[in-house]
This record gives structure tokens, C-alpha cells and sequence, in this order.
């Protein structure tokens, strides 16, 4: 069963809501095995402090300098030793805040809450209490995997709403662009059968032969626009056509309506006049209207337009080349995207068009091959080739 663009994105909008919750669930729970090794081994370190603390306070003789080594060497988790519930000693705390008894306990009680408590037999009957928590580096490891999840939500969040306004701002320009290409090529043939029908009012019945060839003209041309229109958004079928005789029906049709100064031709149609590709012929003319239509407006009216034909490794080349003003080499990617145009009166889709109908109808590719500011672009297409 084939999934159309919606329930792909369904799909994958699934996929990486499921994705992103194995990602939180896999951190969350590598992070809190770390954390359960971290604390004991914390434990086991104040359990050797202990003992060593325990030897020191009931050493009769001279104890080894080792235990003080142990005792000293805890430097990142905070304890308080007490005995009948007085502080007798402390480590890693403020000495400053030690001195409010009000802090004291309730950090005892804290401690307490989080750890349970050491007691430390030193001398018969009388005991020393130990109490500690957990270092700063444990404290930030327990949240830090929280953290980031915040920051990932955020990021994705924040993704997702640019993307979803920059999709609709593309759509946006898309449908804009449709609607105005629509109309602009609706006009021309429309206001020919207007000045036709105005001519006929005046004629008095007298119909020329010439005069039903040219309306036959135009509504065979409102018929291709329809057929045209009619494809985008869906697949078109594809079918072997020789690549000179679609070309040269298009240039034709583009001579006709292009000023004289322009000069528009194949520079090696008679080598390639058996060439074949597979094609869908109304669509691929007007990618060349297109093409042509731009490059007309780069040469202000006047120059050379040259196409040229290329068998390679079982495609076609055709390399669309003008005199224009050229291409900068920051914008020639973009030129292809919705709503990208030069012009003070354009709607920057003849291009996005072109690229859609090449490379998503018939499986090709179209890219700026090379442009040179002051002196022109080339257009390069590729095709898949067929055989009569």
C-alpha cells in the first residue's frame, strides 16, 4: 500500500516522538546507575573515615600519621561528627555558617534525611554520630540528566515551530505563486480570443481561414495550460519522445513571442536528432518556456540563448546557456526555492517549478553548471535516456 505525503509525515512525526522518548528514558537511566555506583562508593568512603576518625578518638598512644591522611583527605563531601548531639568536628562546610545553631541543626536533620547516620564506638558506652550527604558532584549528576532534557525539549520545541512557520510561509508563497503563474498563462491566450472575438463582431460573418487557425491556436494552448496545471501534484506519466523535436516545438512557440534582438536555437541538432528521453512532453516544454522566459529577462531583451545536447553514460546533458547578466555564486542554490526573484513584479516560482518537474516528475537533475557576472549562465539538465 502506498502512503501518501501526509501519512508519511504522520508517521514520522510518531517515529520521532518514540525516538526521542528512548533517548530520555536511555539517559535517565544510565545516568541513575551512575549516580547509585557514585553514592557508594561516597558511603564507603565516610565508612573508612569513620574507622579512621574512630582510631584517632580512642588512640591511647600516638596514632600513625595515616589516619590523619584519611581523615584529611576528604575534601568534597560535607559531615558533621557530634557526640550527646554537639558538634565536636566538620568538614567541608562554611565555617561561618557552622556558628549559627540554627543551621547546624537543620543541616544535621537534612543530612540525616538523606543518608542514615554513622555511629562511631570509640570508648565503652559512649558513641560519636556521623552524619553526612552527598557531595556537589553527586548533587549535580542526579539533575543533570533533567537538565537536559529541559534543554533538548526547548531546542526541539523551538524547532519544530520554525520549521512549521517556515513550511507554512513556503506554502504560503507556493500557493501565491500558482495562482499568479495561473493567470499569467491564462492571459495571453485569453487575450488573443477576446481580440478575435471583437474581430468577428466587426467581420459581418466573414470568417477567414487564418482567423480559425489562430483561434484554433489559442485554445489548443489553453488546453495544454489545463493539462499542465492539471499535473502538478500528481505523477505524471513519463514516455519516450525525441528531445530535438520537444525542444525546437518550444522554441518555437518562445521565438514567436520574444523579440527579434533575441536569438534563441541548438547548436548540435542535426548530431542529436535521434535522441530520446523519457518525458512528459507538456511538462518538460514548459520547464524550457520557463528557463528561457528567465534568461530573456537576464539579457534585458537582447542576446543568445544556446542548448546543447550531451549523451553520457546513459542519460542526456542538456546544457541551457544565455548571454545574461550571470548568477552570484551565494544565490545560486536559492534561486531554486519558492518565493526567490530579482524581479519587482515577480513571484519567484518559475524556477521552484522547474526544479519540481525535473527532479521529482522524472527523476533527473537541474542545477547552475556555471554563470560569470556580466556574461551569462548555464543551466545543466540531466535525463534519463530512452530508445525509439
Amino acid at each position: 500500500m502506498k502512503l501518501n505525503n501526509y501519512e508519511i509525515k504522520r508517521l514520522l512525526k510518531i517515529f520521532l516522538l518514540i525516538f526521542a522518548f528512548l533517548i530520555g528514558f536511555f539517559s535517565l537511566w544510565y545516568t541513575n546507575g551512575l549516580v547509585q555506583k557514585l553514592e557508594e562508593q561516597e558511603r564507603q568512603k565516610i565508612q573508612t573515615w569513620a574507622n579512621a576518625t574512630k582510631e584517632v578518638a580512642s588512640a591511647k598512644e600516638e596514632y600513625s600519621t595515616f589516619l590523619i591522611d584519611i581523615i584529611r583527605a576528604n575534601n568534597t563531601i560535607p559531615v558533621i561528627l557530634t557526640k550527646y548531639g554537639k558538634v565536636v568536628n566538620y568538614r567541608n562546610l562554611d565555617s561561618a555558617l557552622m556558628q549559627d545553631s540554627v543551621y547546624v541543626k537543620n543541616k544535621i536533620k537534612y543530612m540525616k534525611s538523606v543518608n542514615e547516620p554513622i555511629e562511631i564506638e570509640y570508648i565503652e558506652g559512649m558513641n560519636l554520630v556521623l552524619c553526612f550527604e552527598n557531595s556537589h558532584l553527586l548533587n549535580q549528576l542526579k539533575i543533570y540528566p533533567y537538565f537536559q532534557l529541559t534543554v533538548i525539549g526547548l531546542f526541539l520545541a523551538v524547532s519544530y515551530f520554525a520549521f512549521s512557520y517556515s513550511r507554512r510561509s513556503e506554502q504560503n508563497k507556493v500557493w501565491a505563486g500558482m495562482s499568479k503563474e495561473t493567470a499569467h498563462q491564462l492571459g495571453t491566450p485569453i487575450s488573443s480570443l477576446i481580440g478575435w472575438v471583437d474581430y468577428l463582431k466587426e467581420s459581418e460573418g466573414k470568417v477567414t481561414e487564418r482567423v480559425v487557425r489562430e483561434i484554433d491556436n489559442d485554445v489548443t494552448r489553453l488546453q495544454l495550460i489545463t493539462e499542465r496545471f492539471s499535473k502538478i501534484g500528481s505523477a505524471p506519466v513519463l514516455q519516450e519522445a525525441k528531445l530535438i523535436d520537444v525542444l525546437e516545438e518550444s522554441i518555437n512557440y518562445i521565438n514567436s513571442r520574444t523579440s527579434s534582438k533575441v536569438e534563441i536555437g541548438i547548436s548540435n541538432a542535426e548530431q542529436m536528432k535521434d535522441i530520446t528521453v523519457m518525458v512528459n512532453i507538456p511538462l518538460f516544454a514548459w520547464v524550457i518556456e520557463n528557463l528561457c522566459k528567465n534568461a530573456v529577462d537576464a539579457m534585458e531583451g537582447e542576446g543568445k540563448i544556446d542548448f546543447k545536447l550531451v549523451p553520457h553514460s546513459g542519460k542526456i546533458i542538456l546544457d541551457v546557456s544565455d548571454t545574461g547578466k550571470g548568477i552570484p555564486s551565494t544565490v545560486q542554490k536559492t534561486i531554486f526555492k519558492p518565493g526567490y526573484t530579482t524581479k519587482k513584479r515577480g513571484w519567484g516560482l518559475g524556477l521552484s517549478l522547474v526544479k519540481r518537474i525535473i527532479e521529482n516528475y522524472h527523476k533527473g537533475k537541474i542545477f547552475v553548471k556555471q554563470s560569470e557576472i556580466g556574461k551569462g549562465t548555464t543551466f545543466r539538465i540531466e535525463l534519463r535516456q530512452g530508445s525509439l
